[in-house]
């Protein structure tokens, strides 16, 4: 599926060479670069196939066609999707919990990739599953999926600079008395591929956490990311003795209390990297997790 941005070479850039005004206004990766060279429709101006050598005037259209194929390992799979916002370039889903975000061995067809391939089959559109911001199998809420190699690469930006806002809800275990921040570092736990711990040599991680309400056992969190490691609200608030309800992994299991950890993603926002517009979504609370809390009170 062809994404085609076009661009009206303004006074600023006039004897500029095309590399130039790809990686300043568009922000185009070397590796982007490299692939638009492969093709004739790549990079034009005025209709025209140019190189990147080459120089634009002031009033100058240059246009650039970023090309994708389908993820050929991606079965499409009909499973409803919540779609909360979606446009040429970005697709915003709530997504349900007990649904992983990639396929995985075992479990080919029921996530959250399988849904958007076949979403997008079904619009005719040839397209490669990339996703923002991941989110674990029983973790519920938004999720932003990129529809081009371009998108992805400036939001994954985003997220590196920490310009890529994320907020989470979660109800855990015992009375926290406070809000707080856990830096601790993350790492993967020896001889598993799932597990993480606290550790000295980890990557360095930082949660901070806000008292919403609290429910004597229970205590409803609003969770804030500084960073973006595995696992992490789940590791720090079981490190810091306040494992989240349901977690399996790292607190205690208990199905008859909750069947899923007890965390959604309620709060996204980013720069959508075309129009420069703030977009900003919410969704306070999963249908489960608002249930549990309703019992509790």
């Amino acid at each position: 599926m062809d994404r085609i941005l076009e661009y009206e070479i303004p006074s600023e850039y006039d004897g500029a060479n095309i590399t130039t005004v790809l990686k300043q206004h568009f922000k185009i990766s070397t590796n982007l670069i490299k692939d638009l060279k492969k093709y004739k429709e790549g990079i034009q101006v005025n209709g025209e196939h140019k190189r990147v050598v080459d120089f634009v005037a002031k009033g100058d259209i240059l246009k650039i066609t970023i090309r994708d194929t389908a993820s050929e390992n991606i079965v499409p799979t009909d499973i409803p999707l919540d779609i909360v916002y979606e446009d040429e370039d970005v697709l915003v889903i709530n997504k349900l919990p007990n649904m992983p975000t990639h396929p995985s061995m075992g479990n080919y067809e029921n996530s959250l990739a399988n849904g958007v391939m076949y979403y997008y089959k079904s619009k005719g559109e040839e397209r490669v599953f990339r996703a923002v911001n991941r989110l674990d199998k029983d973790t519920s809420g938004l999720m932003a999926v990129a529809k081009n190699s371009y998108i992805h690469a400036r939001l994954g930006e985003e997220i590196q600079k920490k310009e890529l806002k994320r907020k989470y809800m979660c109800i855990v275990c015992g009375d926290v008395e406070h809000d707080g921040t856990v830096d601790a570092p993350i790492r993967r736990a020896d001889g598993s591929v799932i597990n993480r711990i606290v550790a000295p040599d980890g990557q360095r991680a930082v949660t901070h956490y806000r008292v919403i309400k609290r429910y004597g056992e229970y205590t409803l969190l609003e969770m804030k990311l500084e960073t973006g490691r595995t696992h992490q609200i789940r590791v720090h608030m079981a490190y810091i003795g306040h494992p989240l309800v349901g977690d399996w992994l790292y607190g205690t299991e208990d199905h008859n209390i909750a069947k899923r950890q007890m965390l959604h993603s309620c709060y996204l926002c980013f720069t959508h990297p075309i129009t420069g517009q703030i977009m900003e979504f919410k969704d306070e609370m999963a249908e489960d997790m608002r249930a549990f809390i309703e019992k509790l009170s």
